[in-house]
């Protein structure tokens, strides 16, 4: 039954955030009969909830649960005054995320007045090997992580997105002697990210920070000492105890 639930759980996504019985029968790969009888737990318990024109959603229950998990929460209240320094100083996108397998997870973004649109939400997946973000923590992965994620197949985005195993390698080298990763143009063909390390207390690194910007409108370089300065901040917070 468990397994059911969590199927009809994962039928949803930022493209289909609400559907009716049939498309999440559909989308689940559960017959209808059973995806009608396991919604009325869902909907008691609050996991899900029946919008007004009898589309199902995700319920605030399952939020309060999910905002509980310690790698988001925890990593996001310590860093979010400097991702919000980061923020103000730059008035452009600033993200924070960490790697679940082969994918990045975005734990916290906060959109600049006017910056350059993005892909990305709070919550959000991506490929690891097109984003700045993904870029710095694949670098930074166990060497197997590493080899399943340039296994590929590697998505294009864009036509600067990097599809090439031996390019890629170069770029996460790149990244690890630098301390900052990146991607232009990668995901869209509009912007430009710059991500560095956010390092745990046992110096492994746990997340990766970023500025996203209009490509061409500054130096990756000059952006880069800017996100190093917050991953740093951000690293000596993770390491500092709560009083």
């Amino acid at each position: 039954m468990l397994g059911r639930a969590l199927q009809i759980l994962g039928a949803f996504s930022a493209n289909c955030p609400e559907m009716t019985l049939s498309e999440l029968s559909r989308r689940s790969g559960l017959p209808v009969s059973t995806v009608h009888r396991m919604l009325g737990e869902l909907i008691a318990w609050g996991a899900l909830e029946r919008g007004d024109k009898g589309c199902y959603r995700v319920g605030l229950r399952l939020w309060e649960v999910a905002s509980l998990a310690p790698r988001g929460q925890g990593l996001r209240e310590r860093a979010l005054p400097f991702l919000e320094d980061l923020s103000q100083i730059t008035r452009e996108n600033v993200q924070l995320a960490v790697r679940e397998g082969t994918e990045v997870v975005f734990v916290e973004r906060i959109a600049g007045s006017g910056a350059v649109p993005v892909l990305t939400r709070v919550g959000g997946r991506f490929a690891l090997t097109a984003t700045g973000v993904g870029l710095v923590l694949l670098a930074h992965a166990p060497t197997e992580v590493q080899e399943q994620a340039l296994a590929g197949p590697l998505e294009r985005f864009t036509p600067c997105t990097v599809t090439d195993p031996r390019e890629l390698r170069r770029m996460l080298a790149e990244t690890r002697t630098h301390s900052y990763a990146v991607s232009d143009r990668q995901v869209t063909m509009d912007a430009l990210s710059v991500a560095a390390p956010v390092h745990g207390s046992d110096g492994t690194v746990i997340a990766a920070v970023s500025l996203v910007v209009r490509h061409g409108s500054t130096s990756a370089h000059a952006l880069a000492r800017l996100v190093c300065t917050s991953a740093r901040a951000i690293s000596r917070a993770m390491i500092t105890p709560q009083v």
